[in-house]
């Protein structure tokens, strides 16, 4: 088990991708500390993980409240003594071009994706000092490294991820704390139902898979998920500030 008596901590854990880095987290060993806004979907991937042999806790958490990220970081130390893994992947998805968002929609983009994951890394990184290092894995977007068509908040907001991701990464580097982005591209999950309906509904997106993406197909959450346990155990040791785009091809396509 390479996360063998591990600490982690994953926001937006109750469903998707989430869910699958904190399951393939727990099989690893790790105490999973799952947090969700929607309890029982929470509960329910602790649950999971308990019945698999797995060690896990639900933390309902809305990260768009900065008192809970703050609680979800403090109480998990409180209980734990440490942390060894923090990923923050909990986002929204917010469709629409520049004459089309809201300000409240360009707000929610920067409060949940990027606000968030500054203040879950904040709240942290004195205890990953003190304990000689740690791991924080925040989840982009291949809408980080690229542009996507009528996303101006979502793609906005990701690229920023990824560059907040790298600055953190040049100043904890010394501390042995190692920050990197998750960037998946389409993954069939819940998440993408604002984009979908934007696009025209399932039949659309199939045919977008099928002709944009060079692989011609989705990923599944567990595909993404391997990428998770690699980014965040000492398998990417000598890894920190980078990128990883997991998307089919299709930023490059």
């Amino acid at each position: 088990m390479i996360l063998k008596d591990r600490i982690a901590v994953v926001t937006g854990a109750g469903s998707g991708i989430g869910r699958a880095g904190a399951m393939i987290m727990a099989r690893e060993g790790a105490h999973v500390v799952i947090a969700d806004r929607d309890p029982a979907a929470g509960e329910a991937t602790a649950s999971d993980i308990r019945g698999a042999g797995g060690r896990a806790e639900a933390v309902a958490t809305d990260v768009g409240d900065d008192t809970a990220v703050e609680g979800l970081i403090e109480g998990t130390l409180g209980r734990h003594g440490r942390i060894d893994i923090l990923h923050s992947h909990a986002g929204i998805q917010v469709g629409g071009t520049l004459t089309e968002v809201g300000t409240d929609g360009m707000d929610a983009s920067w409060r949940i994706n990027v606000r968030a994951q500054f203040l879950a890394a904040k709240t942290v990184m004195p205890a990953m000092i003190a304990q000689g290092g740690g791991v924080i894995l925040n989840t982009a977007s291949n809408s980080g490294v690229f542009y996507d068509r009528e996303m101006i908040a979502y793609a906005t907001s990701k690229h920023a991820v990824v560059a907040m991701t790298r600055q953190m990464s040049l100043d904890y580097a010394k501390h042995n704390v190692r920050i990197n982005a998750l960037c998946p591209g389409w993954v069939d999950t819940p998440f993408n139902a604002p984009f979908i309906t934007q696009m025209g509904g399932r039949d659309a997106i199939e045919n977008y898979v099928r002709t944009k993406i060079p692989m011609g197909r989705w990923a599944s959450a567990e595909e993404i998920a391997e990428a998770i346990l690699f980014l965040v155990s000492d398998r990417s040791s000598f890894m920190t500030g980078q990128a990883l785009v997991v998307d089919g091809g299709e930023s490059i396509g």
